[in-house]
């Protein structure tokens, strides 16, 4: 769906690929204001059919939505002719999922909450940065468990049930593992 009262075709497309609706409004509604024609999806199946139709310019793509990640329409993306430039959301960062879509080719990754400036500055953001602060304090426990899970679910493709049997954990626990989101340190 699109949003109402479209701007003119000549400010650049923009496609957001969110599950939450009022994220989702409010986010679009931000975008717009910064002089995006925005288009929104609820999921990856309908971001991959609106980009059927006109590849976008710039996406902003949540990682984690009902049925397929994030991560498919990213590498579906990089299939077309002019790939956007991507931007990967998520409530849930993990060193594996951030590694993940870089390499499948999102410009950038950020962790929720994030608002329309944090975005638009990940779009134009050409280089790393070395100036970024290195901390010396170690994971907690409950964060190393956390990126062993999301490492092991990325190399199972998502798979919940497989992941579940090569961590060997019922996949009730596991389920309600992903659904906890561990502190940073």
């Amino acid at each position: 769906m699109s949003q109402q009262n479209e701007p003119p075709s000549d400010l650049p497309t923009l496609l957001l690929v969110e599950d939450d609706p009022l994220f989702c409004q409010v986010m679009g509604e931000a975008l717009t204001k910064r002089g995006f024609n925005v288009q929104v999806a609820s999921n990856v199946d309908e971001g991959i059919a609106l980009s059927e139709i006109t590849v976008p310019e710039f996406a902003v793509v949540d990682l984690n939505m009902p049925g397929r990640s994030g991560l498919v329409l990213v590498e579906h993306f990089i299939k077309v002719d002019s790939p956007p430039r991507i931007v990967m959301l998520t409530g849930f960062a993990s060193i594996a999922t951030a590694v993940e879509a870089i390499k499948l080719g999102a410009i950038h990754y950020l962790a929720k909450p994030v608002d329309a400036d944090e975005v638009i500055a990940a779009f134009y953001r050409e280089e790393g940065d070395a100036g970024v602060d290195i901390t010396t304090q170690p994971f907690s426990v409950n964060r190393i468990e956390w990126e062993h899970i999301q490492k092991v679910l990325n190399d199972h493709k998502g798979n919940i049930t497989a992941t579940a049997r090569a961590l060997g954990m019922h996949r009730r626990t596991l389920q309600r593992k992903l659904q906890k989101r561990p502190q940073l340190r």
